[in-house]
């Protein structure tokens, strides 16, 4: 693994590691919490002998008192000691445990001891580390003493006398979280890549296509409002769903360009992987296009598609196969322009058998010769072989993987089970991936950017003008007056940018047969726009309502009609 690897994982799997950090930095407060304080009193004890009246004397003394030290530090960890102590003390317990609670230490080259005692108690920490240094100093002396009597070889006195603590030694709170924090990091890093390997669903493009054979033409993000309503409107739907089938219908129709796929087979390896949204939105995205697009329900054991689209469900295909009702009874237009669908009819007891017949082959052959596009909305294939049977008598189809959801070997089990029948696979499609995180884009940001641009109802693609000869010179004929007809909008550019209320370059609208502008723009709302003679000289209806251009702009005209005043373009020279 590289190191973009592992930050993949780190960015993916974020919440693992700082659920377990969380957890470990909880764990470290709790035991803090629970766990009983202790206190600590301390003293301090002072070793010497006699003194020499030379210098040598003095200094083998001070080396014999450090000797000492090292010898005194043993002792006062002792369970001896400790069993004095006791007794004076009248504890309970025994001596083990007491002087499991004794520290004794002691600076290299000193003379000094320094005694520690421990005891959930402040005040019987300070008793028994003052009881413990004097009964050690009384224990020095008898040790040191010699049998015959006589001064002791070495003292020990008590420096510093114990006193009672006020803050406990244990726990240590913030010690014990920041441990617990850097523990509970690691943990989850390493649950995270470990989480990571042992993860075997498809989230990434390289997955899928290497699975699949075939590349990926289309990944849909999560949308709730996709689990009430299945049908994206695209006259109004300008949100990230909606751009990625449109992005997913620029895909499907370069496919092959020389010869597009136009009957295909929406499938998937199991059900709940979003196979039948992504058919209908296929469908309807398709129709938005200016596509004729008819969408049948080839899923025969457990039909959605009439169901979220509102159309009748009792008769169709199965009717259709069974010899029950002709093609042309059971299509149903939609409310939805350019779109028809074919319901899947009666549940058959026998669907693969039904679906592979030649009756079913005829079916589709027909809906080809009548339709841009059909899109059949399969059964999953890894339950049954429906799916199958009918990719092979289309021309391919979409297998659709859902993020985080559909394993590699079902998806490589589904593809295997269509090129088994020699299928083709069209392409694979991840539907439900994250709306958040890297590599997503938000097309509604762009499309609302600018509320002050004037906004149009709904965009008809411009037809090609149609090339008109130039009149003849001679008398126009009278002909009667024909009531005025509203003409489609044709896009010119603007080619005054520095004119009063231009801009940059941008489409305007023109309208075929308009009569033109009259009079100069005088800065108002009011203005009015009326009949005059068109270029064949015949007189047109006054007062005809023609739509105004958005723009009170001197543009070219490429609509074939002669400049009037207003139109002609100027002279930049002058």
């Amino acid at each position: 693994m590289e190191i973009q690897d592992y930050l993949r994982i780190l960015q993916s799997r974020w919440k693992i590691i700082a659920i377990t950090t969380v957890v470990a930095i909880l764990g470290a407060l709790g035991a803090s919490l629970l766990t009983t304080p202790i206190y600590e009193a301390s003293t301090r004890l002072f070793v010497s002998t006699s003194a020499g009246s030379s210098v040598n004397e003095v200094y083998q003394g001070n080396l014999f008192s450090q000797q000492r030290v090292t010898s005194y530090t043993k002792l006062l960890t002792g369970e001896t000691l400790a069993q004095r102590t006791i007794d004076k003390l009248d504890l309970g317990g025994t001596a083990a445990a007491l002087a499991s609670q004794v520290k004794a230490s002691s600076a290299p080259d000193t003379v000094l001891i320094d005694v520690k005692v421990q005891d959930p108690s402040p005040e019987r920490a300070r008793d028994i580390a003052n009881a413990l240094s004097d009964e050690f100093v009384v224990m020095a002396r008898e040790l040191e003493t010699p049998e015959k009597g006589g001064a002791p070889a070495a003292r020990v006195v008590v420096e510093q006398q114990a006193q009672t603590p006020s803050t406990p030694v244990s726990p240590k709170t913030l010690r014990n979280l920041a441990l617990g924090a850097a523990v509970g990091l690691l943990l989850g890093i390493a649950f995270a890549v470990l989480r990571d390997r042992l993860d075997n669903t498809v989230k990434d493009r390289r997955t899928v296509e290497e699975l699949a054979g075939s590349a990926l033409i289309g990944t849909i993000p999560f949308d709730k409002e996709r689990q009430t309503q299945q049908a994206i409107n695209f006259a109004e739907g300008n949100s990230s769903s909606a751009e990625a089938y449109r992005e997913l219908r620029t895909n499907l129709q370069f496919l092959e360009v020389d010869n597009p796929p136009r009957v295909i087979v929406v499938t998937s390896s199991l059900p709940t992987e979003g196979k039948t949204t992504t058919a209908i939105n296929i469908a309807l995205v398709l129709a938005e296009g200016g596509q004729n697009v008819c969408l049948v329900e080839g899923d025969l054991r457990k039909p959605r598609v009439s169901k979220y689209l509102g159309v009748v469900g009792s008769v169709g295909l199965s009717s259709v196969l069974a010899g029950k009702a002709d093609l042309d009874a059971v299509l149903q237009p939609t409310q939805y322009s350019g779109l028809t669908v074919l319901a899947s009819g009666p549940i058959p007891p026998n669907p693969s058998e039904l679906l592979g017949t030649e009756t079913a082959r005829h079916a589709l052959a027909e809906l080809r010769g009548r339709f841009d596009y059909v899109i059949v909305d399969a059964s999953p294939l890894l339950p049954v072989t429906d799916a199958t049977v009918l990719t092979a008598m289309s021309d391919g189809a979409l297998v659709i993987a859902r993020h985080a959801e559909t394993k590699r070997d079902q998806l490589s089990r589904a593809v295997g089970n269509l090129q088994s029948v020699g299928a083709t696979i069209l392409g694979t499609i991840i539907t439900m991936t994250p709306s958040r995180g890297r590599g997503v884009y938000e097309y509604k940001y762009y499309y609302e950017t600018d509320k002050s641009l004037p906004q149009m109802q709904q965009a008809v693609p411009a037809q090609p003008a149609v090339q008109q000869q130039a009149p003849q010179q001679q008398a126009p004929q009278q002909q009667a007056p024909q009531p005025p007809v509203q003409q489609q909008a044709q896009y010119v550019r603007d080619e005054y940018p520095q004119q009063p209320y231009g801009g940059d370059p941008q489409e305007v609208p023109a309208y075929q047969g308009a009569p033109a502008y009259q009079g100069a723009y005088n800065g108002d709302q009011g203005q009015q726009w009326y009949g005059g003679p068109d270029h064949y000289g015949n007189e047109q209806q006054s007062g005809a309502p023609v739509p105004p251009t958005p723009r009170r702009t001197r543009r070219y005209r490429d609509d074939q009609e002669p400049w009037s005043e207003t139109d002609a373009p100027r002279d930049h020279t002058q």
